[in-house]
């Protein structure tokens, strides 16, 4: 192929352009994102259940959807929570499984239970959704002088804004931090009584008079002979005002007076939910949380929802803003726009190497131009492929830019070489140059390929992971060899000029004269070594303990955490804590934060009400904005977490932790690892609690791990209405009439809809607040008999004090409590999943389950093993069929541990964690070291078949090999140095691949190059031998 482009280099020009204009087009299409689709398909199942304990919840409704969820394709695993009025199932399915197929199984399946359902559950309905549990971003319309209340606000988001955010393509799901609003009749006990009324009929009244009915029109067909009109007809209409309302009649006294719904009760327009308050530091706000869907493109869905807001924000009254206390996407962006940075830093590091070693300009622009060939025409496969620019193929691609030069510079520098030794013309010397390295460029290209092709086959998360390193770097590998046959060849035989005889300049011939002495220099240390070379097979074996030691001292996580400029905090008050308590702990953090943090954040959002831990008076998160990454040089997001954690750390304030926002979108809702203790032996929730408070300390003991949340107590006082039914039945009162008037007075029902602003509202019916405050409040309802005499309560119940249950969690359909937490500092995520484990595992009864990211850390952990063997394995195959030997290829894998050892080594004495990064770095630096080895051994082999011996064949292969080895090398090892140097947005993956690759590199150039021609001699003489003693067999 080589020989024909060199005498037709229009020919190679136009494939060249040809696939950087296919690159170019393919680039405009790709997506941006931080992460491709990793994160598992997860389908929710949400009930309401109003007024209706957690343990009743639990067995009549999420019991009864779990046990209908079997059989369903790619489940992972199944996780529920049941709390008072609500139930919420999460199926989670491997990320092979298409989201829409899952979707409708498990509405299948819901549909086949349905039935059995209670019917106040039916009623509001089930729905099945496809979102992830990751916070996208939280927004909050906010009243800047506080003229707005944060029912005003809510009610604005919701009719101007809600719906329309919800369509928007890649939101998943929308949680309002913020109530609307509704009709709310609030029932006086007193004058219900004085009229002989319940609760029920005010509800049956409300129903019955707030409706649309269809009663046709006049003149409808069938119609007389000669009619002459048509009128359409309307009997009643839903109702739309306070005065409306008012005036829905109840009943009528003996005198013939009625009696009206605003004779029993107050009526007016205020917030459909009580249970959450929002506050955008300190004022009214209404936030709003998105989800992202499963498998849609972060940055795009955020852009999009942006786009939206600022549209719609234009109809909002003055004094009303938007602000984004929580937005993870433009750290994303960031991220990727740094690496951008670095790929251009490792370009010009490169082509400054290049231009060192090659010391002539046009020598130099041959092995540059491979660069945006490769480049675009790997974003044209990529496109091709369906995948995505993000943080995973731009490392693959920075990591790519040291490579798909070598090929170019292995010709180039041998095409010089040719004709400053043998003074041949650039036509001539290109011809015999790619008659001599072919076979070697496609070897190395091999090699390099055979290393990375394993991952393409990995499963799970981690295997999505892999992928996007695979397909990148064997697309640019693969192009790199095209070019290096097509390109690079015919501009060789075009642009350079022989330079045989010529004197160089001054800095060249410095340069060139201690190349000299280092190759004369390692010329001497290679025939040193050579005389004894078995020993160097000993120097292998301890390294490779030396590996096995190092390896065990990493610390192991999943993906580094980075700095995303937000922290959630969850807040969690002991049971019973009423709002007034909870908000006075948000106000102590808002408080320190702006105080002694106050020159690292920007802002801050409180949902009072809903949090981490639940929802409930008790509960409460916090969503803080960092200012940006520049203007907090010394204090990370980590710091900030840290030092906050540390100072709500004693409990004063309740349960307080600040968090980092999950590494992947879509693993988990915070960073730190998550699992469920799974009460295995049914020893019960009582003891199930007790021993998660003992796995919790225990952990937090031992310092692997901090901010553990989920042990909390996790009962509440309880008050029970103890109904004796004898007495009730002889009082003419029935039990279902007792317990729905209890429920409207105490839960508040939701009655029908009323129209405001063009939307439809709730109409809802409860017990005025002053009459249901205290125990003795119960005392004062009244039930009506069949006789039409009002009961009062007291007649036929007692009250009991007791407990029960906030919240019921369970695992596989297990009782089972989530356990989420951190490392502690210093200890990474896998090593606090080890502890957590131990303690577990020491436990009898019981057993731990991981969800989100630290399921897919175990997961990568399990795929490690398999991974490397099965590269090296390929590797080794893939040379052996090059080399037609299955001794050469010994001779280059032998070669590989000592750089290895220097990966793990500068990985261990840096800090850096074995992570996903680390693992790939680890593989790149394989097929690094074996590159070397074939650079020796290629040369070596060809000067063996031309008759030399093989002291003589290594000794002139290393010579004339080193000066390309170390070029490349230094190329490559100049790429890599911005990623294991960064600093800023995203610097933390950046490093975790970087550095440990450039101890690899570090550790091959300085013995690895000795090593492999001692070790090609070893293992060629090993071979001599068993040969001569077969053939002493066989005579």
């Amino acid at each position: 192929m080589a020989q024909f482009f060199i005498h037709r280099p229009v020919f190679a020009w136009v494939l060249a352009i040809a696939l950087m204009l296919g690159g170019a087009f393919g680039l405009n299409s790709l997506a941006i994102s931080q992460y491709p689709e990793v994160a598992p398909t997860t389908v929710r199942v949400q009930a309401s259940y109003s007024g209706a304990s957690a343990q009743i919840v639990a067995n009549s409704v999420t019991s009864v959807i779990e046990d209908g969820m079997t059989g369903l394709d790619g489940l992972l695993y199944m996780t529920s929570s049941s709390t008072e009025g609500s139930s919420s199932i999460s199926l989670v399915f491997n990320s092979s499984t298409d989201g829409d197929i899952a979707q409708v199984q498990v509405q299948n399946k819901l549909q086949l239970v349905e039935s059995t359902l209670p019917t106040a559950v039916t009623q509001t309905g089930v729905t099945v959704t496809r979102s992830t549990s990751s916070i996208l971003l939280v927004g909050a319309l906010v009243s800047d002088d506080n003229s707005y209340s944060g029912v005003e606000l809510g009610d604005m988001f919701s009719t101007t804004m809600e719906n329309t955010i919800q369509r928007l393509e890649g939101v998943g799901s929308i949680n309002v931090f913020g109530s609307e609003y509704a009709m709310r009749i609030w029932l006086d006990p007193d004058k219900l009584y004085q009229y002989n009324l319940t609760p029920s009929d005010v509800t049956t009244a409300v129903s019955a008079q707030n409706t649309n009915v269809s009663v046709g029109s006049l003149g409808a067909l069938p119609n007389a002979t000669g009619q002459q009109m048509t009128i359409s007809l309307k009997a009643q209409s839903q109702l739309v005002s306070v005065d409306d309302f008012r005036k829905i009649v109840l009943t009528t006294t003996e005198d013939g007076s009625s009696v009206y719904l605003g004779d029993v009760s107050r009526i007016e327009l205020a917030d459909d939910d009580y249970s959450v308050m929002g506050q955008y530091d300190g004022k009214n706000a209404t936030g709003f949380g998105v989800n992202l869907q499963n498998g849609a493109n972060a940055v795009d869905t955020s852009a999009r929802v942006h786009a939206a807001i600022d549209r719609l924000a234009k109809t909002l009254p003055e004094g009303v803003s938007v602000v984004y206390p929580y937005d993870t996407t433009p750290f994303v962006q960031e991220s990727i726009n740094q690496i951008y940075h670095t790929l251009g830093e490792a370009i010009v590091l490169v082509f400054i190497v290049i231009l060192v070693f090659l010391q002539s300009w046009r020598a130099t622009i041959i092995p540059c131009i491979a660069v945006p060939v490769v480049l675009l025409g790997t974003f044209g496969v990529l496109a091709i492929a369906g995948m995505s620019i993000n943080t995973l193929t731009m490392f693959a691609l920075v990591l790519a830019i040291g490579l798909l030069v070598d090929d170019a510079i292995v010709v180039v520098e041998n095409v010089e070489r040719v004709m400053e030794e043998e003074g041949l013309g650039p036509v001539e010397a290109t011809e015999k140059s790619m008659r001599e390295i072919t076979t070697a460029l496609v070897g190395i290209v091999v090699v390099l390929s055979s290393v990375f092709l394993p991952m393409a086959f990995m499963t799970g998360s981690t295997g999505i992971i892999y992928r996007q390193f695979s397909v990148t770097i064997i697309t640019a590998m693969v192009l790199s060899l095209f070019v290096a046959l097509v390109l690079t060849p015919a501009m060789c035989a075009s642009l350079l000029k022989s330079t045989h005889g010529e004197k160089k300049i001054w800095p060249a011939r410095k340069f060139n004269a201690g190349m000299d002495r280092l190759t004369g220099g390692y010329l001497g240390s290679v025939v040193m070594l050579m005389k004894r070379p078995l020993r160097m097979i000993i120097v292998v074996l301890a390294i490779g303990v030396g590996i096995s030691m190092v390896y065990g001292r990493l610390q192991s996580s999943f993906v580094p955490t980075e700095d995303q400029g937000v922290l959630m905090a969850s807040v969690a008050l002991p049971q019973n804590a009423t709002r007034a308590q909870t908000q006075k702990t948000i106000e102590a953090m808002r408080d320190f934060m702006n105080t002694q943090m106050g020159d690292y954040v920007e802002g801050d959002f409180a949902a009072i009400g809903f949090g981490f831990s639940g929802q409930g008076q008790n509960n409460a998160m916090m969503f803080v904005k960092l200012k940006e990454l520049a203007e907090r040089p010394n204090m990370s997001a980590a710091d900030v977490a840290m030092q906050a954690n540390m100072y709500f750390g004693s409990g004063r304030y309740g349960q307080v932790f600040f968090l980092q926002p999950p590494a992947i979108q879509g693993m988990g809702s915070s960073n730190g690892f998550s699992m469920y203790l799974i009460d295995q032996g049914g020893a019960g929730l009582e003891a199930l609690q007790q021993t998660a408070m003992q796995v919790a300390q225990q952990a937090q003991a031992s310092g692997k791990a901090t901010a553990i949340r989920g042990f909390e107590a996790n009962t509440e006082t309880q008050l029970s209405i103890d109904i004796d039914p004898e007495k009730a039945q002889a009082l003419g009162l029935t039990i279902s009439d007792i317990n729905s008037n209890l429920s409207t007075i105490f839960a508040g029902n939701y009655v029908n809809d009323f129209t405001l602003n063009g939307k439809l509202r709730d109409v809802r019916v409860m017990g005025d607040q002053p009459n249901r405050m205290q125990p003795e409040d119960i005392k004062s309802w009244y039930m009506r008999n069949s006789s039409d005499e009002m009961v009062p309560m007291s007649s036929f119940s007692t009250q009991v004090w007791g407990k029960t249950y906030t919240t019921i969690s369970r695992y596989g359909g297990t009782n089972a409590i989530e356990l989420q937490g951190s490392p502690g500092e210093g200890v990474s995520s896998g090593d606090a999943m080890n502890e957590m484990a131990q303690i577990v595992g020491n436990l009898d009864g019981y057993d731990l389950a991981w969800t989100g990211l630290s399921y897919q850390e175990q997961l990568s952990g399990n795929q490690e093993p398999m991974l490397y063997t099965l590269s090296a394995i390929v590797v080794f195959l893939a040379l052996a069929a090059l080399y037609e030997s299955w001794a050469v290829p010994f001779s280059v894998m032998l070669s590989v541990p000592v750089a290895l050892l220097g990966a793990l080594l500068a990985a261990w004495l840096l800090g850096q964690s074995n992570d996903v990064y680390f693992k790939v770095g680890m593989l790149t630096t394989i097929g690094l070291a074996a590159r070397n080895a074939i650079l020796i051994v290629e040369f070596a082999e060809s000067l063996r078949k031309e008759g030399q011996s093989l002291f003589e064949a290594v000794k002139s292969a290393a010579r004339m090999r080193l000066r390309p080895i170390l070029m490349t090398t230094f190329a490559f090892g100049l790429g890599v140095l911005p990623l294991a140097t960064a600093s800023g947005t995203g610097a933390n993956a950046q490093n975790s691949i970087g550095i440990g690759m450039l101890g690899g590199i570090a550790f091959s150039a300085l013995f690895g190059i000795l090593m492999v021609p001692v070790l090609y001699v070893a293992v060629m003489l090993s071979v001599e031998k068993v040969r001569g003693w077969r053939r002493k067999e066989t005579v």
